[in-house]
């Protein structure tokens, strides 16, 4: 894998929601002065952590104390998706924002991590079994996961509306990409958000937009660059990563992943194992003490920080499970 460390430009700065907000549109991020940031795709780049706090290791259960150690899946097989997890420089050692909240979590608990990558179909399977402890892989909170797993949010879940860098767009509901042309991914919560607002659009007698579907992320970067399409709806973290490494796109509004509702990530374990609720605690004494926000900082994900971290909130309702 080719080095990321050169700056880029990031063209505009992410829209800020907070966790419990009403409104899962995000307003469209204001203008101003570009800023450059980077990325450290090293593999010795060093962890963010926090102090042990002991009367949250006595939370644990007996024997995840007694092992000492936290094993995490990540659904980031094939190289993962930069920044939330992927292979460094070195092309073996898993890096990123899940990866840093995996040892974060884990320093205030007094556990040593083990993060084994895997598929995502995988991922799961692994948590099933006992495999994983817990799945740290940018897994969404879903009323139908909720059935068999507990989470601890770490994460507003957004998705990012990216566009030509100059467009002078900007995407606060469905009014904005009326009669525009917009990229998602075929039978994504992307494309069931898109559809949702062309029906807005078409009730409120306004143009519906127009979807579009290309076969990778290089193609829909190379449509949105050569103005073959004015939107594309994806991702929020992977859209920040490539507006700043590439730097011929921006981010021009974000929307909640679990639209209408707002969409939260989560530490995802088995349910009823005893462990969401310490590592929701632990969560919440990073934010307390500033670790966490480190954390985001460092991946550029400012515009995803929870003021709390909670578990077994409400999630995506079942009936827009993917």
């Amino acid at each position: 894998m080719r080095s990321r460390n050169a700056l880029a430009v990031l063209g505009v700065a992410v829209g800020l929601l907070v966790a419990g907000c009403a409104d899962p549109v995000a307003e469209a991020p204001k203008g101003g002065d570009a800023s450059a940031v980077s990325f450290d795709t090293s593999a010795g780049q060093q962890h963010i952590t926090s102090a042990k706090v002991d009367s949250l290791v006595a939370e644990l259960p007996a024997a995840v104390r007694a092992n000492g150690k936290l094993v995490v899946g990540s659904g980031s097989a094939g190289g993962g998706q930069p920044p939330l997890a992927f292979t460094a420089d070195d092309n073996k050692t898993p890096i990123g924002v899940e990866v840093d909240i995996a040892y974060l979590v884990a320093s205030v608990l007094g556990l040593q991590v083990e993060v084994q990558t895997t598929s995502w179909e995988n991922l799961f399977l692994g948590l099933d079994s006992g495999k994983y402890q817990v799945g740290i892989s940018n897994i969404g909170v879903s009323e139908l996961r909720k059935e068999k797993y507990d989470f601890a949010t770490y994460r507003l879940g957004l998705h990012a509306w990216e566009a030509k860098k100059g467009s002078g767009l900007k995407v606060n509901g469905p009014a904005d990409i009326a009669g525009k042309t917009v990229a998602v991914s075929s039978g994504t919560l992307q494309e069931a958000i898109l559809l949702d607002w062309n029906k807005q659009n078409l009730a409120a007698g306004r143009a519906a937009a127009t979807p579009k579907y290309y076969q990778s992320a290089t193609d829909y970067y190379l449509a949105l660059e050569s103005g073959r399409i004015d939107l594309y709806l994806g991702p929020n973290p992977t859209a920040t990563y490539h507006v700043a490494t590439a730097g011929k796109t921006e981010i021009v509004g974000t929307v909640s992943s679990s639209y209408p509702v707002q969409g939260l990530v989560g530490v995802t374990t088995k349910k009823g194992n005893g462990l969401a609720e310490p590592l929701a605690a632990a969560l919440n004494a990073a934010i307390a003490d500033g670790s966490y926000a480190r954390v985001l900082d460092k991946w550029h994900l400012q515009a995803e920080a929870v003021p709390k971290s909670l578990v077994n909130p409400p999630g995506l309702p079942k009936d827009k499970q993917k």
